[in-house]
């Protein structure tokens, strides 16, 4: 049986919709299906699951705090240096100054919003490109982190930090890395924000059209600046989650964190809702780099292979957004020629 040539542009907008929206969710499942026949005895386990859901839920919430910026047109470069200067601060106030750790952590969440805030700011009414603004605030970061920690490391005492902020990270619930839940709980959040929410659907008008936003009523300033306390909000957060893992302060570990990030929130754009940035799309990135990057660290990967993986894995899933898109375009021009 064959389908008729008017059924097909129909059928071709169906794959094309779903290789854009589904190829990378079946991306993350064939990379689990090639390693654990690779690696049959040591990947397919329990540990490597919660290995994963557990290292990289750092990287998971500074990628969907990325994404709220990009949902509108923009890009917060600082989260990085954000990140290194959230987890230093949360450190050197409990070790240095011995403040109660739940007052650490609540400070300094708040001043990450409050300087995402500010990027937000110096963007829309400084008139300043947002790659440019957030490159040298978070270049300010990184200076700031430097004075606070003299360039040198932040170590506890010989009593060691508190139990419970350790366990913000180390603790586990229902056999799961307790961090694996705090992804789900942003994600969901932000899901909800999003594509429920008017906020969200301001953020995606901005992005979409910032002047057509401005037309129709909406304070596209304002709104611009929520996102990037949004995003201020998120790195403060990976910051805490940061320094209950590492348990010293390093000054310069932030940075290792940027390209990850948004290597995540522009993949998550590719998927799910392909073509603007969505929570549920940044948390199937995530998870397909996380796979990969077990997989080939178990297969005794050098350490290039991680930047390597993060690269080519970004170029395959714009490859497959932009077929997507291109198979849409056709079978629009189709169907318009064939009514």
């Amino acid at each position: 049986m064959t389908s008729s040539p008017s059924s097909r542009p129909f059928l071709d907008h169906l794959r094309g919709h779903h290789v854009g929206a589904y190829g990378l969710p079946a991306l993350a499942a064939v990379l689990f299906l090639v390693f654990s026949l690779a690696l049959p005895s040591t990947f397919p386990t329990r540990d490597t699951v919660s290995s994963i859901l557990s290292n990289q839920s750092i990287p998971a919430v500074l990628a969907l705090g990325a994404t709220v910026p990009i949902a509108a047109g923009k890009f917060d470069l600082s989260i990085g240096y954000g990140l290194g200067l959230a987890h230093v601060m949360v450190l050197d106030l409990i070790v240095s100054d011995a403040w109660p750790w739940p007052l650490a952590c609540l400070v300094v969440v708040a001043g990450a919003a409050a300087v995402g805030a500010l990027n937000g700011v110096i963007v829309e009414f400084g008139r300043i490109d947002s790659f440019i603004a957030t490159l040298g605030t978070g270049s300010m970061m990184y200076a700031v982190t430097g004075w606070i920690t003299d360039g040198a490391r932040i170590v506890p005492g010989p009593e060691g930090l508190p139990t419970a902020f350790t366990g913000l990270y180390d603790s586990r619930f229902l056999g799961l890395p307790l961090p694996a839940y705090y992804v789900l709980a942003v994600a969901g959040t932000l899901w909800l924000v999003l594509e429920r929410l008017p906020l969200g659907r301001y953020l995606y008008v901005i992005g979409s059209n910032p002047r057509a936003a401005g037309i129709i009523g909406i304070p596209t300033h304002r709104y611009s600046v929520y996102a990037f306390a949004g995003s201020g909000l998120l790195f403060g957060f990976a910051g805490v989650l940061l320094a209950a893992q590492q348990q010293t302060g390093n000054p310069s570990v932030g940075l290792d964190y940027l390209l990850p990030a948004f290597v995540g929130a522009l993949l998550g754009s590719t998927t799910i809702k392909p073509g603007r940035a969505n929570a549920l799309g940044t948390v199937v990135a995530v998870a397909v780099l996380a796979i990969g990057l077990a997989g080939i660290g178990q297969l005794g990967a050098r350490f290039w292979a991680t930047p390597l993986f993060n690269g080519a894995t970004l170029l395959i899933a714009v490859g497959l957004a932009g077929y997507s898109a291109r198979r849409r375009l056709r079978t629009g021009a189709g169907a318009t020629r064939h009514p």
